[in-house]
């Protein structure tokens, strides 16, 4: 059965190499008629972010599964107290005229 692995989503795309290196190692040993979706999104939240060039994922050259977001990302968007929420709450406030 055909399938396509989903990789629209943040860091999906960084787990979803390996599905298709497991595919043609142990698997298959082809690439026809093998797909996996990639959206080029938020990959620079990635310390090893996916590579694609020509139309294909490129296997990663650093050990693990490529999904280590930066500490500084982390932090910016933790929730409810990163800068991101703080923000949005502080904007929120205010167009509801309430005390900040």
């Amino acid at each position: 059965m055909p399938v396509c692995p989903h990789a629209g989503g943040v860091g999906l795309c960084e787990y979803v190499q390996h599905l298709a290196i497991f595919d043609y190692v142990c698997v298959s040993a082809s690439l026809e008629n093998r797909m996996i979706e990639y959206v080029d999104h938020l990959h620079e939240h990635f310390v090893d972010p996916v590579v694609v060039s020509d139309g294909a994922y490129r296997v990663p050259t650093k050990p693990g599964y490529s999904i280590e977001v930066f500490s500084a990302t982390m932090t910016e968007y933790r929730y409810p107290d990163g800068q991101y929420w703080a923000a949005i709450a502080q904007a929120a406030a205010s167009s509801v005229g309430l005390p900040r």
